[in-house]
């Protein structure tokens, strides 16, 4: 795997990661272009470069992380929906990852339903400064168990969850964010010590130098996807859904790409 392959999929993930536009999605159109989907040390790349990406969240959002313990019993909380489902549907959800046509539905469907979510949950009944609840957070993490599903995307299921629960895009957005530190941590690190023998010296290097690039990469996609979300919603990143989804079923369909998942 060399360093401009690195670079590449390391901007995918920290572009897509924290957008409601699936990281396997786009995960999955970036490795086959670069003919990575049966070398073994990228199935591991892939993942570990998520942790670049998780920092950046603490490091945007580090006073929220300072703040009290009350706020890591909230995570905890809206965790456990995800740790419990995907501790038992495990091999369910590896079998699913290797439909392309399951990830490519979810793409779409998920695309129709952000084209409509700013109607459907435009009474917005939020205080910038109230706390999120734990009945709420709870409720928040029922929504990342959907997300498990491929192309359902982490980020929408769990920020069209905080919506349902009329707080503003921007409140549900974040606390997204932070739940996806210990959901990410935990998928993260279980994949991991599953691949941890692709690891030698020789890609140390290709490991550190990815994991910077998908941090500094998700420091601007949080940041701009905030601001953009605050102005316009959603619609723009459901159509954009709509056309990934489109252009996975067209490929694969026609035989133009032979689309795996890493």
């Amino acid at each position: 795997m060399t360093f401009l392959a690195a670079l590449i999929l390391a901007i995918v993930e920290g572009i897509t990661e924290f957008l409601p536009i699936s990281s396997t999605g786009h995960m999955i159109i970036a490795s086959s272009f670069l003919n990575l989907t049966d070398i073994e040390f990228a199935k591991l790349f892939v993942v570990n470069i998520q942790f670049g990406a998780i920092l950046s969240v603490v490091v945007l959002y580090w006073k929220q992380f300072f703040k009290s313990m009350d706020f890591y019993y909230k995570l905890f909380v809206a965790f456990i929906p995800a740790a419990v489902f995907g501790f038992l549907l495990n091999d369910y959800i590896d079998m699913m990852l290797e439909n392309v046509i399951v990830v490519a539905f979810s793409l779409l469907i998920g695309g129709v339903i952000l084209v409509f979510i700013d109607k459907w949950f435009n009474n917005v009944n939020d205080d910038a400064n109230e706390e999120i609840k734990y009945k709420q957070a709870f409720f928040i993490g029922l929504f990342q168990v959907i997300a498990m599903i491929p192309g359902v995307s982490r980020s929408a299921a769990t920020i069209i969850g905080g919506m349902a629960q009329k707080f503003s895009r921007k409140k549900a957005a974040e606390f997204s964010f932070f739940l996806a530190v210990p959901t990410m941590c935990a998928a993260s690190g279980y994949k991991m010590l599953d691949n941890y023998e692709a690891i030698n010296f020789q890609n140390i290097p290709i490991l550190i130098f990815g994991n910077i690039i998908a941090f500094i990469v998700a420091l601007i996609a949080i940041k701009g996807f905030i601001t953009f979300l605050t102005k316009y919603g959603f619609k723009v990143f459901g159509y954009y859904r709509i056309i990934v989804g489109l252009i996975i079923l067209i490929s694969y369909f026609l035989g133009f790409s032979d689309f795996k998942i890493l």
